[in-house]
């Protein structure tokens, strides 16, 4: 097993403990300092990766506007999501189902991340199975959504964002797959059954529900650049309203957390590189939200001071 020296990790556990660990310092420099009143070179380079679309500053050095790339491009990350985390539900569903073997790339891949981790499980076929299955419908949903719901302005990301976001759903499956023994054994779908659990059925139903208001949050925001007919009527940027809009400002991100504490409930709560993961969507999420959440009381004066950022009643 690849371990981190002189931790015990998986190489993937330790990726997204350093994620973690990056995300909670950016949190923390810029709820505690005034780095986005200043100029300084560094202040600028700071604010310019932790900042994308709407949340970015107008006023930026020609040099850093080399790195833009447009927002709309979300939708790259969701469809190498499909292909890629597609591709691993369908080998392990050969592998348990049909008794085939496991490419040995694939093999190689999973050595290399976590060969042999000690939270694997012999009987955790079900909680993967459901992740991976409940992973590649989310990435489905969402690709759908950037190409028929949304309306994206000229908003940018920065190229690390953009090299992140395809890591990051590279790696996803892979993190999944840090969970049940893939011996190469057959098992049937009376042996699947057998695993089920109250907190798969729960994890199901969190994500369903999760799933319905994030889909609803995505059309209230596209719904507010359209009239009745489907016409885009402006590119400007107008205070949303309704569904969970009425104690966030970006319920969406909420949503996108809760997504993945339900996969957490897949795994009965054990999977503790999911739960690596999970800190690092919240902590991520509560970044942007936060930088959201400023945009808007800057720009709508009577912007509900009830609202939180992210998650309702605590911040």
């Amino acid at each position: 097993m690849l371990l981190l020296p002189g931790t015990g990790l998986s190489l993937v556990a330790g990726f997204w403990l350093l994620l973690d660990v990056v995300f909670l310092l950016a949190l923390f420099l810029h709820l505690l300092g005034d780095c986005s009143r200043r100029r300084s070179g560094l202040c600028n380079v700071f604010q310019d990766l932790i900042r994308y679309g709407k949340t970015k500053l107008g006023r930026r050095p020609a040099w850093l506007r080399r790195f833009d790339l447009p927002k709309r491009w979300f939708w790259h990350f969701y469809f190498l999501s499909i292909i890629w985390n597609g591709a691993l539900l369908g080998l392990l569903v050969r592998s348990l189902l049909f008794g085939v073997q496991l490419p040995q790339w694939i093999q190689l891949l999973l050595t290399f991340f976590h060969k042999d981790s000690e939270q694997k499980l012999s009987d955790g076929e079900l909680s993967t199975l459901l992740a991976l299955s409940l992973l590649w419908i989310h990435s489905l949903r969402r690709l759908l959504e950037c190409l028929c719901v949304s309306i994206f302005s000229a908003g940018v990301i920065h190229l690390a964002q953009y090299c992140l976001g395809i890591g990051y759903y590279f790696l996803l499956g892979i993190t999944a797959l840090d969970y049940a023994k893939l011996d190469n054994k057959m098992v049937t779908v009376t042996d699947l059954l057998l695993q089920l659990h109250w907190y798969h059925v729960f994890g199901c139903l969190l994500y369903i529900w999760a799933s319905l208001h994030q889909h609803r949050c995505h059309v209230i925001l596209a719904n507010l650049r359209k009239d009745k007919s489907g016409k885009i009527l402006t590119m400007n940027h107008i205070m949303p309203s309704g569904d969970w809009f009425e104690r966030v400002s970006c319920p969406h991100y909420f949503a996108e957390l809760l997504i993945y504490i339900s996969i957490a409930f897949l795994f009965g709560l054990t999977h503790l590189t999911w739960w690596l993961l999970v800190l690092f969507v919240l902590l991520n999420q509560s970044l942007a939200a936060i930088l959201c959440h400023e945009f808007y009381h800057q720009k709508f004066d009577s912007y509900p001071a009830h609202r939180k950022s992210l998650i309702p009643f605590v911040f």
